[in-house]
């Protein structure tokens, strides 16, 4: 049961309703560090159909009764799911019943992050040597929410990374309630690599995530890794369920409009960049007049105009002067006149 002092924030969370997930072709994979609220703001921008995802929030943390600091998202995010790392069942389905209650469409499950920290507190890749757990916490969450539990995963784990055992916990958790796994197609070091390293060392193995499809052809499965422009999104849609772009989706936001055009186009017109910075000030005023610093927004938007003139001078400006103090919306005004 949910502690009696959420409910103090229900008329707030109240205009987070949650809609049902009927699109998932494309998502923003969760990312440390990045995916916030601003940032996922910024995105929903650029792409009204992208489903979009929180960074890693650990049961921990969401237990010491910070709800509002870390759940708190804007209603424009819609489609947006949570990420919990975490391996306690119970304590899963007490998080997972909280995101329902903010009002998240989505439940994800970390069982592939591969850092050092994850690693210690029991949650992430080394997850997937224990699948019989991960299906006990999949269990508990589906059971404690309405909305939709998902698993995102690699394809293995230090030298556990047969095909044989992937299929094998695919097995296991499709049987406590997942239909859906978002599949990073490189397997995990968690000794001798670092997290950066994780993402480009290994060798990405679309070839697994595919025959993965094959052999589970009634779960939804979505791929994730590397993948960076349409032919690489055109050939995967081949073959599986949907595409989750990682760090492109960062470092070049704009690509998601490239997207929404292609796979989108009977829908409403793509902004233009200008015209995103203008939608995008009155969210930015709002928050700093909330105390938001600005820099804790800018550094999202620094690869907006990623590959147009003047991106170099939009990048730098925005970089050595949103810190300050005085900061506010002039700065990303000033900035706009060099692009």
């Amino acid at each position: 049961m949910l502690k009696a002092s959420l409910f103090l924030a229900l008329p707030i969370l109240l205009n987070n309703l949650f809609m049902t997930i009927t699109d998932r072709l494309f998502s923003v994979a969760p990312m440390m560090n990045c995916t916030d609220r601003h940032d996922r703001y910024f995105l929903r921008l650029i792409s009204p159909h992208t489903l979009l995802y929180t960074e890693m929030l650990t049961t921990g943390a969401l237990m010491r009764g910070c709800y509002e600091r870390f759940l708190a998202f804007d209603p424009l995010e819609h489609p947006v799911a949570l990420q919990l790392g975490g391996c306690e069942p119970e304590s899963l389905a007490y998080c997972a019943k909280l995101g329902e209650t903010f009002g998240y469409d989505e439940i994800n499950l970390n069982v592939g992050c591969p850092s050092d920290r994850v690693k210690s507190g029991r949650f992430g890749a080394c997850l997937m040597r224990d699948p019989l757990l991960v299906a006990d916490c999949v269990k508990a969450m589906t059971e404690a929410v309405l909305i939709p539990v998902t698993i995102k995963c690699r394809i293995g784990v230090d030298n556990l990374d047969s095909y044989e055992a992937l299929t094998t916990f695919i097995d296991c958790i499709q049987r406590a309630g997942c239909s859906v796994f978002i599949i990073h197609a490189r397997k995990a070091w968690l000794n001798g690599l670092s997290p950066k390293q994780n993402r480009d060392v290994p060798p990405l193995r679309y070839d697994v995530v595919r025959k993965v499809k094959q052999d589970f052809p009634h779960l939804t499965i979505i791929i994730n890794g590397g993948i960076k422009n349409l032919m690489d999104i055109d050939t995967h849609l081949k073959w599986v369920d949907g595409v989750m772009i990682g760090r492109e989706a960062y470092s070049n936001p704009y690509f998601l409009s490239e997207i929404e055009k292609k796979y989108y186009s009977s829908s409403q017109p793509v902004l233009t960049r200008h015209e995103v910075i203008e939608k995008l000030l009155p969210y930015i005023l709002k928050q700093c007049n909330n105390n938001i610093k600005l820099s804790h927004m800018t550094r999202h938007i620094l690869g907006l105009f990623q590959g147009q003139k003047g991106a170099r001078i939009w990048r730098r400006y925005l970089s050595e002067k949103a810190h300050r103090e005085d900061a506010t919306i002039h700065i990303i005004n000033e900035a706009l006149q060099h692009v």
